[in-house]
This record gives C-alpha cells, sequence and structure tokens, in this order.
C-alpha cells in the first residue's frame, strides 16, 4: 500500500473535499481522484462515497489503521535522521502544559544549558499528544510529558516507533474542588466516590477523565464540563466557581 496514497486518502476524509484535499497536498484535484483511484483498485473495494464525500464502512476500517501507519512511517524517518545527526547548538522541546510548571521543565532547562552551553533552545507548550507525535516524528528532540501512572509503571504513550523515556519526576494526585463542596473538609476521600461527580473534561491540564475511568474500571467520570485549553489558572477559577472537579498534581493546587 503506497503511503502517498494513503495519506491522500486520509486527507480526503478528513476535509470532506477532494478540491480541499488538492490544495492541502499542493496536488490538483485530478491527482488527488487519480490517487484515491488507484488505492481502491489496490484494495478492490471503494473508500470514499462522493455525493457527500465521506468513507465507506471499508474506508472507516482503513482509517483506523492509516494514522498509526503514516505515523510509524514519519517516525521511522526521524530516527533515520537522527541517526546522522542534528545541527549542532540547536534544541527544540516541546512540554505538555502540567510538565511544564512546577519547576520540571526549568531543571530539565538548567540541565541542558550546563551540559551543552550555549544551545538555542526553542520551546513549545502544547498537549500531550502533540508532544508525544511531535518527538516521534522528529519535530522536537525533546518532550516533557504529564500523564496518571503508578511509580513503577511507565506512562502510556502513542505507539510511535522507538521512543526513550525517563522520568523526571513524581507527584501525588488529589481532587481539585470548590471550598463550598459537600466534600472540601474530607482530609481522604476515594475515587469510586466520585464516579457520579461533576468532572470538568480539561484533558491537557488535568488527569483525563479516560484515565480515571481506566483506574476503576467503571464507565463514570462524565464531564459536566469541557475545558480545551492549556491554561492551568483558568482551570483552577473554573473549579473555584462550581463547575466540577478534575484530578491535578498535588503540588500545582492551592493548599
Amino acid at each position: 500500500m503506497d503511503p502517498h496514497l494513503l495519506r491522500t486518502f486520509v486527507t480526503v476524509a478528513e476535509l470532506g473535499s477532494f478540491s480541499a484535499a488538492a490544495d492541502r497536498l499542493g496536488y490538483t484535484q485530478s491527482a488527488v481522484s487519480q490517487h484515491i483511484a488507484v488505492l481502491e483498485a489496490d484494495l478492490g473495494t471503494p473508500l470514499l462515497g462522493r455525493r457527500p464525500v465521506a468513507p465507506t464502512p471499508a474506508g472507516e476500517r482503513l482509517l483506523e489503521h492509516a494514522g498509526a501507519i503514516l505515523l510509524r512511517l514519519a517516525a521511522a524517518r526521524a530516527d533515520v535522521h537522527r541517526a546522522v545527526g542534528d545541527p549542532p547548538g540547536t534544541l527544540t522541546i516541546a512540554a505538555a502544559p502540567l510538565a511544564a510548571v512546577g519547576g520540571r521543565l526549568a531543571t530539565a532547562l538548567t540541565a541542558v544549558r550546563r551540559s551543552h552551553p550555549g544551545t538555542v533552545v526553542t520551546l513549545t507548550v502544547c498537549g500531550r499528544a502533540e508532544v508525544a507525535h511531535g518527538v516521534a516524528v522528529g519535530e522536537y528532540h525533546l518532550g516533557l510529558i504529564d500523564g496518571v501512572a503508578a511509580p513503577t509503571d511507565p506512562l502510556l504513550l502513542v505507539d510511535a516507533g522507538t521512543l526513550r523515556t525517563s522520568a523526571v519526576a513524581h507527584d501525588n494526585l488529589v481532587v481539585a474542588l470548590a471550598n463550598d463542596h459537600p466534600l472540601a473538609n474530607r482530609r481522604r476521600i476515594a475515587l469510586h466516590d466520585l464516579i457520579d461527580a461533576r468532572w470538568i473534561d480539561a484533558p491537557d491540564v488535568a488527569a483525563p477523565l479516560a484515565a480515571l475511568r481506566a483506574a476503576t474500571d467503571s464507565d463514570g467520570f462524565r464531564p459536566a464540563l469541557t475545558y480545551t485549553g492549556t491554561d492551568l489558572t483558568t482551570l483552577l477559577d473554573l473549579i473555584t466557581a462550581g463547575h466540577g472537579l478534575a484530578v491535578l498534581p498535588a503540588s500545582l493546587t492551592p493548599s
């Protein structure tokens, strides 16, 4: 399966338009149509409906595999480039929002500057998945990422090839809630007791609700509010105002 054809298919399916896909990929519309036709001929089945442009059932199945395939190819290319060597004196770092605060990022940068004086550093703060993906495909040299795991367990990352990981710090987790919340005076609370509470879904600045569901083997922890930003102060303001709960590192929450 030609990865160029697969990338064209994914782009058309994402945009729902042959012409929009052509503009993004820098092809003509007829070239995009030809790519899809060749891929459909190779697999022996239609992959995209035309009016409207949308994946067929077979196309949906291919999409389930396509992202991982293209990511692994990009990761392989990045590994080859790393073997050749990066330009000296430059370092690109990506950090998830919670990994960038609490002194962790500053500590990492200090270590870099001590071991490689004069290094020019470029820092990007973005979501956890973007950090892992960016490191895998060679967009960033290093990534700092946080997550929910037991102290002896590794963080679960995207399946993107040979990513090397090293633990930087561990922190206890706490449930952040408003001062007037009925449970505010409790010193300890079982996560199972909060399955049906009002939660804020802030996937990039709090423990993902999916991780809480996995930890309790439940289908609870449903969001009452979704926050897609990356600013911790905004999330704490929402919690203080009573819009919901979130699980955060203990060191990053007000006492």
